[in-house]
């Protein structure tokens, strides 16, 4: 069975073609700069054309038909959808109205979905949530202290983002560990632009760092993370900021970048670092300060892990950084934790869980429609 996976940001999309169930990559590529200035395809809908199209040129398939489901990575699924489920009318509607939590990431997806729909027509599409795995946490893991009734009204709680990630370093270190994932504790470290960690006790996850935005948690590339509130709400008074202004600021604007003053890219911040940049060194220390104290916070949790994961763009290639964080639990830890460096594959996740419904569904639904 060929699985094609789409990813849709705002004004790209990344896909991997693979043949399951050995789950073998056949054809991967990006498309990007979609709707910009001076870009030859100004819609999501001439982007996936231009994915089937090379497809089809790079004799990946031969005919779009060999082409039997397209998994999709959908960032939001709120409280409504805690599984991988089947694309139709009714669960497009339902995604339609979890726009409105994730509005940057949200609408593209559902673009990349409409457009599939468009130029393949009846093809068996699935959407796998960022938000799925982590609908394990507990109540007082997700709630917020804040009145009960914004959670009532606008569904205001802790839902947690990079699950597939996660989810697929979950399984390799169950494999690597040779344990049963229902049998391990771990904590996992996404740590790329964006960076958040999970609490997973016996295959679940019970709390994670991102909130109800990605937002929340760890410093990041350009996001704040951890703030006082009250903090937010005087800047804006002091410089009459408007919420998206404020949004601005601690979304694209802080993190890494906002301390350092030059990049949120931490190879350049090391990079500065040599050249005796304190602010520089500043972010280098808050960065892998809160990494620790996380993990701290997590080890408590557990009541220990089998493993401390670090996976991601920073976790898989920034050794240096890595391995000073290796060096600061080992201070700490039992010797018999494993620390694992695992390569995420987001895409792989997604076609893996996207084939088991499709496996599972045991003939009630054919593969095509």
């Amino acid at each position: 069975m060929k699985i094609l996976i789409i990813n849709c940001g705002s004004s790209s999309i990344k896909y991997k073609l693979y043949f399951f169930p050995k789950g073998h990559l056949i054809d991967k590529g990006l498309i990007e700069r979609i709707g910009e200035k001076n870009s030859s395809i100004s819609t999501h809908t001439q982007g996936v054309k231009k994915v089937f199209e090379n497809l089809i040129k790079n004799r990946s398939v031969t005919s779009l038909k060999e082409i039997e489901v397209i998994g999709h990575r959908v960032v939001h699924g709120a409280e409504t959808f805690r599984e991988p489920h089947f694309i139709n009318k009714e669960v497009i509607r339902k995604l339609e109205e979890c726009t409105k939590l994730a509005p940057l990431h949200n609408p593209a997806n559902l673009e990349g979905i409409k457009a599939c729909s468009k130029v393949l027509k009846g093809v068996c599409q699935i959407a796998v949530f960022d938000t799925a795995f982590h609908q394990t946490i507990p109540e007082y893991a997700y709630m917020y202290a804040i009145p009960v009734k914004y959670y009532k009204n606008y569904k205001i709680r802790r839902y947690g983002f990079h699950g597939s990630s996660h989810q697929f370093v979950a399984k390799r270190a169950s494999e690597i560990l040779k344990k049963p994932l229902n049998k391990l504790n771990l904590i996992t470290c996404h740590l790329g632009n964006g960076c958040s960690i999970t609490a997973i006790k016996k295959g679940r996850s019970v709390d994670t760092s991102m909130g109800f935005t990605p937002l929340e948690g760890l410093m990041m590339g350009t996001r704040c993370g951890d703030i006082d509130c009250a903090v937010v709400l005087y800047i804006m008074e002091k410089e009459k900021l408007t919420p998206g202004q404020a949004d601005m600021v601690l979304n694209k604007k802080s993190g890494l970048l906002g301390i350092s003053g030059v990049s949120n890219d931490l190879r350049v911040i090391k990079n500065q670092i040599r050249k005796g940049n304190k602010r520089a060194q500043l972010a280098l220390e808050m960065f892998i300060y809160r990494i620790e104290k996380y993990i701290g916070s997590y080890w408590f949790i557990l009541g220990g892990a089998d493993a401390i994961c670090f996976t991601a763009g920073i976790g898989e290639n920034s050794v240096e950084t890595i391995d000073r964080i290796k060096k600061d639990l080992r201070k700490v830890i039992p010797g018999k934790t494993r620390i694992l460096v695992i390569p995420t594959d987001e895409e792989l996740m997604i076609a893996a869980l996207s084939y088991n419904l499709v496996r599972d569904s045991k003939g009630k639904r054919k593969v095509r429609n």
